[in-house]
């Protein structure tokens, strides 16, 4: 059997999160060891092929990833400028028009794939020295003030000063703490992918809501280099079935309709992509000398593209927290744990009002409900309020 390893943090999960924290804590000075029941996937993708799986990164983040060094990792030429949005809502109404010249930056947001960031960031967890196990399933833990003993599957014992759970929203750490988590399902999937379009996208991400068959329906066009587009579909589970039975002709054909032809022709690149939508979340982010983090803490509807971008703001403010505890305060003192919980839970609540506040507002059928959501819609071409949105999605 090996010897156990001591370290300062220990993270479970090579996803984004995971991996972004495991830089930033050693960039911070602490050591760490990354540890995932499997090795994260090494996907090389032709130079006119495009990852069906993209996120859309807010400027904040990004110049946060670029701190880490992990942005300067990505080929800029694949990386997609969110420069404008349209919201489209109700058919009477003209779009939402939002700009990121009303608030003098150059872009609302960057679309990058995936498995390029991830990538990025496995190449700068190999460049910064820190240590991984991949292919290594846990097997047990055990928690407390002062440390966390984790012994994994092949008998290896790791202990540690802190935890970090970034084992995604089906977290093997929860579930071994027995911690609970709310859980609500949308009965609505997530069809994503890339088209090559006709007219020029002009760097504008587009957003369509919409009632289909008395169901919710979010489609979402987001603008790629070279003249493609990423899109994301939320619609209810049956409607999601149907589409995917389609030949790959009628499908573009739907989409195209859906969004009103407004980019012209389209045309499939590679193949579609389908996930549940739920949404997932907890009073409980820390427990002893373990915190959590990305959806194993929270996972939302991904209407506002901000899944990730959350993921991201937890390592941010634990960090910041870090930065700013006094020398006699340990990683895992309780005192910090709690302060990074209270500004996690504010963060994340503010944004599930805005989710899930938006995905029942345009679903609803209640005539007083249709009525405030049409007030809106035209209110928000305020200049005031057009701004404060703007401001909102930079901030993120």
């Amino acid at each position: 059997m090996s010897e156990t390893i001591k370290t300062d943090v220990t993270i479970i999960g090579a996803g984004l999160v995971g991996l972004s924290a495991a830089v930033a804590m050693r960039q911070a000075g602490y050591s760490v060891v990354v540890v995932d029941a499997k090795s994260p996937a090494n996907i090389q993708l032709a130079e006119d092929a495009w990852d069906t799986r993209i996120y859309a990164i807010s400027p904040r983040n990004a110049a946060w990833l670029r701190d880490l060094n992990i942005w300067q990792n990505l080929n800029l030429a694949r990386i997609g400028r969110m420069q404008a949005m349209e919201i489209f809502g109700e058919p009477t109404l003209a779009p939402i028009h939002l700009l990121a010249d009303d608030v003098n930056a150059d872009d609302l947001g960057f679309i990058v794939e995936a498995s390029a960031l991830s990538q990025a960031l496995l190449k700068q967890v190999a460049s910064s020295g820190i240590q991984t196990l991949f292919n290594a399933p846990c097997n047990a833990i055990q928690t407390s003030e002062s440390s966390t003993i984790l012994t994994l599957e092949n008998g290896q014992v790791i202990t540690c000063s802190l935890l970090i759970a970034a084992d995604s929203s089906q977290s093997w750490v929860r579930s071994q703490l027995n911690l609970p988590l709310q859980h609500k399902s949308y009965a609505q999937s997530a069809i994503v992918a890339n088209f090559k379009v006709e007219k020029p996208h002009g760097n504008v991400a587009r957003q369509w809501f919409s009632i289909i068959d008395g169901k919710n329906s979010i489609l979402a066009w987001l603008p790629l280099p070279d003249n493609t587009i990423s899109i994301v579909w939320s619609v209810s589970t049956n409607m999601a079935d149907n589409l995917l039975k389609l030949s790959n002709d009628a499908f573009t054909a739907q989409v195209q309709e859906a969004g009103g032809a407004l980019l012209g022709e389209l045309k499939l690149l590679g193949t579609r992509a389908v996930f549940p939508l739920v949404m997932q979340k907890s009073d409980d982010y820390w427990q002893q000398s373990v915190v959590f983090m990305g959806d194993a803490a929270h996972k939302i509807h991904p209407m506002a593209g901000q899944g990730v971008n959350l993921g991201f703001r937890d390592v941010m403010d634990f960090m910041e927290i870090l930065n700013h505890k006094n020398a006699y305060q340990t990683l895992n003192d309780a005192s910090l744990l709690k302060k990074y919980a209270r500004k996690r839970k504010v963060d994340m609540l503010n944004m599930l009002l805005l989710t899930d506040g938006l995905y029942q507002l345009f679903e609803s059928q209640n005539k007083v409900v249709k009525k405030v959501r049409h007030w809106g819609m035209s209110a928000t071409n305020h200049k005031v309020i057009k701004k404060m949105l703007v401001e909102n999605a930079i901030a993120l």
